[in-house]
């Protein structure tokens, strides 16, 4: 689940019923492009479906989990998002955005919010 702007939005693992499924099966694979980039690497060990393993990897990206997150991605929320995930994991983020790179730490932005 992810709330954007007061309003819940839920999804199941492969969801495609929500209204915006097309923009967001495009951040999916532009998330998993990038991950890519970055080193990541899925462990298609924990599909048990006897498919390849493109569609192995295929599945492991539409897990409700990041089909939230590409959701929140495309909606603009994420600055919050951010903040919050860095307050209640008790972690530091960094994501850069068009302008600046914004750290994230204990519930604070870099840039005082103004983003």
């Amino acid at each position: 689940m992810i709330e954007v702007k007061g309003t819940i939005h839920e999804f199941l693992a492969g969801d495609k019923t929500h209204p915006q499924s097309e923009d967001i099966e495009k951040m999916l694979d532009d998330m998993a492009k990038k991950l890519k980039m970055e080193g990541y690497a899925p462990d298609t060990r924990e599909v048990l479906l006897d498919i390849d393993e493109e569609d192995k990897e295929t599945t492991l990206f539409r897990h409700s989990e990041k089909i939230a997150i590409a959701f929140g991605l495309i909606c603009n929320d994420c600055h919050m998002a951010a903040k919050l995930i860095s307050r209640a994991y008790d972690r530091e983020i960094v994501v850069r955005d068009r302008h600046r790179f914004h750290h994230f730490k204990q519930g604070s932005c870099s840039c005082l919010d103004y983003w």
